[in-house]
């Protein structure tokens, strides 16, 4: 050290690093894909409304020592404790809760069944490991909670009054603006299974060496999503009729997969000039923001500050960007299908 300080010696190093094997793209006008249409029926529109006004059914209280149920209505005021001391955001009062509708962490919904107006109890959840509060994520928590009024769904009429009752001016624009959700649904059911059939014409047609720090790095990834996912549901790999061995291996096989077809639509967006913008940035950021009315400012402060979050609103916008380019090359027909066929998932599909 003392030599290289006074410059009587010579500093030398090695530095290893992987070069990125060259890419030969394919002659994207050799694949053929087909893609599933789904005609909107009247009974998909009949499902559709059944489901507004069950979600739009009003209350009634069910009076004095009732029991909470699933799919009731509870009144509650609570307070959680991390380690038994409270965390801020984690004490409500008259807060509604719908048993069932997910709205609040695993387990809390489940442990209310039971619970009557007046009566007190011990909550015990944990938050999940993908939690946007980073300070909270995958931490044990209780909350003591009290039961204010317990309400159960009465049953609703379909017919003008309700449709008016959700600002529509009558029944028949109720089911237009019911029929144009379900195709912008169906549009969006087709477009994941063409652009799945697409990635893997891709992943096919291309084929080199791949950088195994990348394919460690995303295997990594996948792995610890896996196992966090697993332990924060209490499953096992026997649960999942698999052994650690076989997830291992299956898990290596995405990893190489989403690897190799990163590379490619990367490759392919770089010798095209397919951009992302910044208006479409600040499209999806405000997207996000829609998602969780009354935190809107949190999220625009979470991506501002998170480049990693901003990248990963990015990277999906690219994707699609390439995908359309590939698409658009492509020969792609059309095929009639039923509500049935086209939310089939390919495995089900691959064994009728």
């Amino acid at each position: 050290v003392e030599g290289l300080i006074s410059g009587k010696s010579d500093l030398a190093f090695t530095v290893a690093m992987e070069i990125l094997a060259p890419i030969e793209l394919a002659d994207f006008r050799t694949i053929e894909l087909t893609k599933l249409v789904a005609d909107i029926g009247d009974k998909d529109i009949e499902e559709a409304l059944d489901r507004i006004a069950r979600q739009n059914r009003p209350y009634a209280d069910k009076g004095e020592g009732a029991k909470a149920e699933s799919d009731d209505r509870v009144t509650i005021s609570f307070v959680g404790k991390i380690d038994g001391t409270p965390f801020e955001g984690g004490s409500g009062e008259d807060v509604v809760v719908q048993i069932g509708s997910g709205s609040f962490i695993p387990g809390f919904e489940d442990q209310l069944v039971g619970i009557a107006a007046g009566e007190s109890r011990l909550l015990k959840v944990s938050f999940p490991e993908n939690y946007l509060n980073a300070d909270l994520a995958g931490k044990a928590a209780e909350f003591e909670v009290t039961g204010k009024s317990i309400e159960a769904p009465r049953e609703v009429t379909i017919d003008d009054e309700f449709a008016k009752s959700l600002g529509m001016e009558s029944l028949q624009k109720l089911k237009d603006a019911v029929r144009d959700q379900l195709k912008r649904e169906f549009d969006g059911v087709s477009r994941q299974r063409l652009k799945r059939a697409l990635l893997d014409a891709l992943d096919g047609r291309h084929h080199f060496e791949l950088p195994q720090a990348l394919v460690e790095q995303e295997f990594e990834g996948l792995w610890k999503s896996t196992l966090e996912q697993m332990k924060s549901e209490n499953r096992t790999f026997a649960d999942e009729k698999t052994t650690e061995e076989e997830a291992t291996a299956e898990y290596r096989k995405i990893a190489n997969r989403r690897v190799r077809l990163g590379l490619v639509l990367a490759e392919i967006g770089d010798k095209n000039s397919i951009k992302v913008t910044d208006d479409e940035v600040t499209r999806a950021i405000v997207d996000q923001t829609r998602q969780m009315p009354g935190r809107e400012q949190q999220v625009w402060d979470y991506y501002r500050n998170n480049p990693n979050a901003l990248a990963s609103l990015r990277a999906p916008i690219f994707e699609e960007k390439v995908v359309d380019f590939i698409l658009a090359l492509a020969k792609v027909t059309e095929k009639p299908v039923s509500r049935e066929e086209l939310y089939q998932s390919d495995d089900d599909a691959q064994t009728a």
